[in-house]
């Protein structure tokens, strides 16, 4: 039996669309008007003021999850769900990789949510994997926007495509637009011939 394709997938940002999901809770947590809280921002959210709120991130990080169901309430990427249905179809093992167990104590929660939206937005996973080193779970392809992560997966020789966001216009393609780009280039990588496996 030929071995599966196997796709790692990131969420935040790349099938879920953290931003605009965050940006009202944030909003609420601030005290502002959503609307004063610009769509273009970069890593940290300097340009939201977080930082300089009492606890910062990881404060309103905990209280979006905890009290208003961030990720299960976050609206999909338009196109993610389809096109990874249509992937798995093709026997794609689509693997996601996300890290979202920042903060400690509240794990249950944060995997509870995940695998909530996921199964409500009928999004086929094999595996699911929380952890932050995404070059520790194999994959023949990654898809992912933390420039970071990007950086780091490049860096270690994975083909890595960057799902593109305001967070990481810096960075070298490969990169998609949207996720009808993204199921051309899996196409494409899946008629690559892969390289022979390490002894």
């Amino acid at each position: 039996m030929a071995t599966p394709f196997v796709l790692g997938v990131d969420l935040d940002g790349t099938c879920a669309d953290f931003y605009g999901g965050l940006r009202p809770i944030a909003a609420e947590w601030l005290g502002v008007p959503p609307e004063s809280l610009g769509t273009e921002v970069t890593w940290d959210l300097p340009e939201w003021g977080v930082a300089q709120a009492p606890g910062g991130y990881p404060k309103l990080h905990q209280f979006a999850v905890t009290q208003r169901d961030l990720f299960r309430v976050l609206k999909p990427m338009p196109g993610a769900p389809q096109v990874l249905r249509r992937l798995s179809d093709m026997g794609v093992r689509i693997r996601i990789i996300t890290h979202r167990l920042l903060i400690k104590n509240f794990h249950r929660v944060a995997v509870q949510q995940t695998v909530d939206w996921l199964d409500g937005h009928d999004i086929p996973y094999w595996d699911l994997c929380f952890l932050a080193d995404k070059s520790a779970v194999g994959a023949d392809l990654y898809i992912e926007d933390s420039p970071r992560n990007v950086e780091q997966l490049r860096r270690e020789g994975h083909p890595t495509i960057v799902f593109t966001s305001s967070t990481n216009r810096h960075l070298p393609g490969p990169r998609a637009d949207t996720w009808g780009e993204v199921f051309g280039m899996v196409v494409a990588q899946m008629a690559q011939p892969k390289p022979p496996a390490a002894r």
